[in-house]
């Protein structure tokens, strides 16, 4: 009969964070995950509204008045944020998958454009409603 060795052989760590040094491709692997997470909290805002709907004008009015609202817009803005976010990360992943932009300095510059792409679209597309009396 064989018996493991009860020696000090320590058993091998993972790197976790306390070893990696953070990265702006590291930042968007974690938003991603984050925004999709958020995403669907936004499909149960949308949920809300059809049921706030179907129940009558005195429920959707009490409903539009939450979400019409600072904390209400800010949420609704926080979505639009995670909508154009996760849109443009998508986006870089079909470009990754077809083998392009794998480089670190590809990367970093996608992460890069991710981000700004997902903060100045949703500001665009806040300003034109602003624009168009929505807000």
């Amino acid at each position: 009969m064989t018996q493991a060795s009860s020696g000090g052989r320590e058993r091998p760590l993972s790197p976790h964070l306390q070893v990696w040094r953070w990265h702006v491709t590291m930042l968007t692997s974690i938003l991603n995950r984050v925004t999709g997470v958020g995403l669907y909290g936004a499909t149960l805002l949308a949920a809300a509204w059809a049921v706030t709907l179907a129940a009558g004008p005195r429920a959707y009015g009490l409903y539009m008045g939450l979400l019409g609202s600072i904390p209400g817009k800010a949420a609704l803005f926080l979505v639009t944020v995670s909508l154009f976010y996760h849109l443009g990360n998508g986006v870089r992943h079909l470009v990754w998958d077809a083998g392009r932009g794998l480089d670190i300095k590809s990367a970093n510059a996608s992460s890069a454009a991710v981000i700004a792409f997902g903060l100045v679209a949703a500001v665009a597309v806040w300003i034109v409603a602003g624009l168009m009396g929505a807000l």
